[in-house]
């Protein structure tokens, strides 16, 4: 993310080219969660995927209101002690004039606040996937709000915010490995720690129900990460935002392949689930590193997250925690491996002069990396289950397991993902009868 500082030479000025291109990137970040909608209620059973669907979208609705109220103002106002933001302007967007600038910058506040939004949006909705079949929405929809407010705005402000205390470090965190991914990865782990295992953990089958929403659910994040990555350079022309633009294509194309080839010898089978988990994987690890390395830099940061990534996601039957569509594999371990290996392939030419190990830098940059990586995912763990705890001690955060072993979708929303009463007549009902066999006695059909 391009930091927010205030240039010294003369003030910037309200760019419209800029200011479009940002708009664009934060209906691409926006239009990721529904995509993650898609790619997590395909890989769930019948039974949950409207569930599964809904657990993302109202992150639409709560985290849109609390980033106006206060969320952008903890997130990204003035600082305070290096662990939190606020500006009273920000509240509500009350004090933002429509053409004022963001800081240092050729956009409005409100288009920097917008951008920023989306990402806040999908955040929690990331944690969703790991608690698949299990939670009641009312627990869900009140632990995405405290989430937030407890754990996304302060470390979106460590990671970006003027003064925050990874930003100060040095930490690079180009479009969220840390605030994004490693967040929501500790905190799904965090969470299902306190909240256990489905009903059949093991036992039962669970496999995806509609492997191609699955993967157009990885197409429509593909697609919108171009927003998610190159906007994060906030429309600056420098290139650093094209080369950030290519490399999430190189990076996730290479993780793609290796995870295919990882599944091919180990289990001797290409499959599209693991194409789909693959790509995301690619776009986990590329989203802090991406500004700071080359193109082959790129393949390289992508086929070990590939390889990494595959490997991890068959952890949680070795441990036993039930991490339900691999967000800890793929978001968790994807989002460290990314974020680290910026200090070995960093090549010092991209969005600052920071050189990795690889390209004589040392490993200072990489010190730097673990403090920002490990720093959040203890506070993310440790925070999440709290807060998942004292929900469940109160209104209760799982469903009664009744509910679960027939289905959330019916328990929760009254609803079901596919209405099957027709089948296997549906049409022929609308054709003619076929004519009575003489001596029988003629049936009616009901048209």
């Amino acid at each position: 993310m391009a930091p927010a500082i205030t240039l010294a030479a003369d003030a910037p000025t309200l760019s419209a080219a800029n200011t479009g291109f940002m708009l664009i990137c934060s209906a691409l970040v926006l239009i990721m969660t529904p995509g993650l909608a898609f790619f997590y209620g395909g890989m769930v059973r019948v039974k949950s995927t409207l569930n599964m669907l809904m657990m993302s979208f109202i992150s639409m609705g709560i985290i849109t209101i609390l980033w106006v109220l206060y969320g952008f103002s903890l997130a990204f106002g003035t600082d305070s002690g290096s662990v939190i933001g606020w500006s009273s302007d920000f509240v509500g967007f009350t004090g933002i004039g429509k053409t004022e600038l963001w800081d240092g910058y050729t956009i409005p506040i409100y288009v920097f606040a917008v951008f920023q939004l989306m990402f806040a949006i999908i955040t929690p909705a990331l944690i969703s996937g790991a608690l698949a079949d299990r939670v009641k929405f009312t627990a869900w929809s009140l632990f995405i709000a405290l989430w937030a407010t407890v754990v996304y705005f302060p470390v979106a402000h460590w990671v970006w915010g003027t003064g925050g205390w990874a930003f100060e470090l040095g930490v690079i965190d180009f479009a969220g490995g840390t605030a994004v991914h490693i967040n929501a990865g500790a905190a799904a782990l965090g969470v299902i720690l306190v909240i256990g295992k489905r009903v059949g953990f093991k036992k039962d089958p669970m496999r995806p129900h509609s492997l191609p929403l699955v993967m157009l659910g990885a197409g429509l994040l593909w697609f919108g990460w171009f927003g998610f990555n190159a906007g994060s350079w906030l429309g600056n022309d420098d290139g650093v935002g094209a080369l950030m633009f290519v490399n999430t294509q190189v990076a996730t194309a290479a993780a793609m392949l290796a995870w295919l080839a990882y599944e091919k010898i180990r289990h001797g089978a290409f499959t599209t689930l693991g194409a789909a988990s693959g790509a995301v994987a690619g776009l986990v690890a590329i989203t802090p590193s991406g500004g700071a390395v080359s193109p082959l830099g790129a393949i390289a940061v992508g086929a070990i997250a590939g390889v990494l990534c595959a490997m991890a996601v068959g952890l949680k039957y070795k441990f036993g925690y039930d991490d339900s569509l691999d967000v800890v594999g793929v978001h968790l371990v994807g989002g460290v491996a990314g974020s680290l290996l910026i200090g070995f392939f960093a090549t010092g030419g991209g969005q600052s002069d920071v050189a990795g190990l690889f390209y004589g830098g040392g490993l200072d940059q990489f010190w730097k990396q673990c403090a920002g990586v490990f720093g959040v995912l203890a506070y993310s763990l440790v925070a999440s289950a709290v807060l998942a705890f004292l929900i469940d001690k109160t209104i209760g955060m799982r469903v009664p397991e009744d509910d679960e072993i027939a289905g959330i979708d019916q328990a929760e929303h009254a609803e079901t993902a596919y209405d099957f009463s027709g089948a296997g007549g549906g049409a022929a009902t609308r054709t003619a009868p076929p004519a009575p066999v003489a001596g029988a006695a003629s049936k009616k059909v009901d048209a």
